[in-house]
């Protein structure tokens, strides 16, 4: 009898886990896009999938231009970014990641 309630419970495990996991929150969740409006406390984004998604940034935000940290100023449309939210739910920016600059090759 054991060995079949062992059974059942590890079913019944197998089966919530999954469900308990896809649901957490307390990391942060990531946002790839490209800028298509930009306003003073809201950036608004069209993801590869060409949902668009706004973000709210505040001054907690920090701003980033591969290594080198940058003034939110350098946000324009058309750059692409990843803005990094701790909850999906309010959409908070703690932080803009932009593409490295691309050094200009002389001649």
């Amino acid at each position: 009898m054991s060995i079949k309630w062992f059974g059942i419970c590890a079913l019944v495990a197998s089966l919530l886990v999954p469900g308990l996991v896809a649901a957490h929150e307390g990391h942060a969740h990531k946002i790839l896009g490209t800028i298509s409006a930009v306003q003073a406390n809201r950036v608004e984004l069209k993801t590869p999938e060409g949902k668009v998604v706004t973000v709210t940034v505040n001054a907690k935000t920090t701003y980033a231009r591969g290594k080198q940290k940058v003034d939110a100023s350098v946000l324009k449309v058309g750059e692409r970014i990843v803005a990094e939210v701790a909850s999906e739910k309010d959409m908070i920016a703690s932080s803009v990641m932009l593409a490295a600059a691309v050094p200009v090759a002389s001649r």
